[in-house]
C-alpha cells in the first residue's frame, strides 16, 4: 500500500511544504522514516509508534517506510510528528 499526503511545517516564521510518502510492503515487521538526516528523525519514530498504538490502533505488522520529500534541506524533523 502506498500514500502520499501533502503537508506543511513551520521554519521560524515562514512554512515549508513537505511531502509524507508511505509504504507498507510484506516482510519483517520494522518501521523507518527516511529523508531527513536529523536526530529528531529517530525520536519522531518512537512518538509515532506510540501514537499509533495509544489510538486504539494496531501497527501493522508489515514493513512500513515513512519519507519526508521536503523542497528544502533546512527543515528539522521535530514538528513533523
Amino acid at each position: 500500500m502506498y500514500s502520499k499526503i501533502p503537508m506543511a511545517t513551520c521554519v521560524g516564521l515562514e512554512s515549508r511544504i513537505v511531502e509524507v510518502e508511505a509504504h507498507i510492503a510484506p516482510g519483517l515487521p520494522s518501521f523507518k522514516i527516511v529523508g531527513l538526516p536529523d536526530k529528531s528523525v529517530e525520536e519522531a519514530k518512537e512518538r509515532v509508534m506510540a501514537t499509533v498504538k495509544s489510538s486504539g490502533y494496531t501497527f501493522p505488522l508489515k514493513r512500513s517506510t515513512v519519507n519526508l520529500a521536503t523542497a528544502s534541506s533546512t527543515v528539522d524533523a521535530c514538528g513533523l510528528s
